[in-house]
């Protein structure tokens, strides 16, 4: 009966903790936001096979740490899209205006006679 239940629980590998590394390192450090797909997909899949080894309090835990960690991403995310907008403005703000140049005045050769 032991035997069974060993083996259908599935061993982590060490590829997976390397996976779920890179895909973090290329997320987090790097700024390669499209790579947030597989960080969730490999990440998920080391939490699933080491969750059938956790107790309750240590999946409670884990999923914490993961939920803390998109947290951190997400908020870098949108401080380094703000920052980017913000250049953008500042950018615009540089360009002299045309609009709000003042109309040069007619001469008085130009200007209609009543």
């Amino acid at each position: 009966m032991e035997n069974q239940l060993e083996k259908q629980i599935e061993k982590i590998a060490p590829e997976d903790i390397s996976r779920t590394l890179e895909s973090a390192y290329h997320v987090i450090f790097q700024g390669d936001h499209d790579r947030i797909d597989d960080l969730l997909k490999h990440g998920g899949t080391l939490l699933r096979k080491a969750a059938q080894r956790f107790t309750t309090t240590q999946l409670i835990l884990g999923i914490a740490g993961v939920a803390a960690v998109a947290v951190a991403v997400i908020a870098r995310i949108e401080s380094q899209t703000q920052d980017g907008e913000a250049e953008v403005v500042d950018a615009d703000a540089s360009k002299p205006e045309i609009e709000n140049k003042p109309k040069p005045k007619p001469s008085k050769a130009q200007t209609p006679t009543v």
